[in-house]
């Protein structure tokens, strides 16, 4: 676990706000919440504060980042329109929908925050903090989740310290976030828009705005955060669609007929409710990753409305990985 101190951690008060906008202009990073997870905040258009921010999180360069901009003005101002982006942003910003537009040749981003690629994703976050911090800046944040890359994203400012400590200059405590899990990612760059990651707002709902069905990606070449095959993964292993927790393991269950677990276990839901579970998805993760767990048993969890983003986070929890993460 990183070391913290108490002085990074800070109530979002006016004081507290404006000494955070502060320390983005001057390059530092700033953890702060929104209605989704906690994200960690750099001034994207400063090169130096991005490169830090990738060496910090430990993320892979080929992996592009979120822009949060306080309207879809300045969300304009980075990425080429068209007339479905507007529909979508008027339906949904702000809010936990994220889109991917062309990306103009002469942008002031910062190179990295794209990963090369001609296209730029951007949103607005639907958390009044965010909001009053994006104003305050006065530039694009570049906000990934504040957690290691790969592993289980932060819903608590107490998880944003944990895994990041002192690495961040300042961390924003407005408690836990209330949809619990990532926005939802949609790209605007080819003739059928595309999901390229379910989150926060279900693809039914962006549906009909659009008057069309969303279509798989179909450029190799086009990434989007959360895409990797292995991310928001805990250090023990992950097992699906589990009847009951096997020796050693963990049980996360979901719903009101949850078998008994020898072992640690926590119910997502006990009603069945999807946003319950998705707001309590991370942190259920966080908790049942102890050292004496051998794995964690998950129950399968219905694939409709946010059930979705549940299940492709916890299909990419339980991917194989590269290597066998450190606690």
């Amino acid at each position: 676990m990183a070391a913290t101190t108490a002085s990074s951690l800070a109530a979002p008060t006016a004081d507290a706000l404006a000494r955070a906008a502060d320390r983005i202009r001057a390059g530092g990073l700033v953890a702060f919440p929104t209605e989704t997870v906690y994200g960690l905040g750099a001034d994207a258009t400063n090169a130096a504060a991005v490169q830090r921010l990738f060496r910090v999180k430990g993320r892979p360069a080929l992996n592009p980042l979120i822009v949060h901009v306080a309207d879809a003005a300045a969300a304009a101002a980075v990425a080429t329109w068209s007339e479905p982006a507007h529909r979508l942003a008027a339906a949904f910003w702000p809010g936990a929908l994220t889109l991917v537009l062309p990306h103009p040749a002469h942008s002031s981003l910062a190179a990295a925050v794209t990963a090369g690629q001609r296209t730029v994703a951007v949103r607005v976050p639907g958390h009044s903090i965010a909001l009053d911090l994006l104003r305050r800046c006065g530039v694009p944040l570049a906000a990934p989740s504040a957690n290691r890359s790969g592993r289980v994203s932060p819903t608590t400012a107490a998880h944003v310290a944990g895994d990041l400590g002192d690495a961040v200059d300042m961390i924003l405590d407005a408690g836990p976030t209330l949809l619990g899990i990532e926005s939802t990612v949609v790209a605007l760059v080819a003739t059928k828009a595309q999901l390229l990651r379910p989150g926060g707002i279900p693809r039914a709902a962006v549906e009909a705005v659009l008057g069309a069905p969303l279509t798989a990606p179909t450029d190799d070449t086009l990434r989007a955060p959360g895409m990797l095959a292995s991310h928001y993964a805990p250090v023990a292993p992950v097992r699906l669609d589990a009847i009951g927790a096997g020796p050693g393991e963990a049980l996360l269950a979901f719903g009101p007929d949850a078998p008994t677990a020898p072992g640690p276990a926590l119910n997502l839901s006990p009603t069945g409710d999807l946003a319950e579970a998705a707001a309590r998805l991370y942190a259920a993760l966080r908790d049942l990753d102890r050292p004496e767990v051998a794995g964690i048993a998950v129950m399968p969890i219905p694939d409709t409305g946010i059930g979705a983003a549940i299940n492709d986070r916890l299909r990419r929890a339980a991917a194989p990985r590269s290597a066998k993460p450190h606690r």
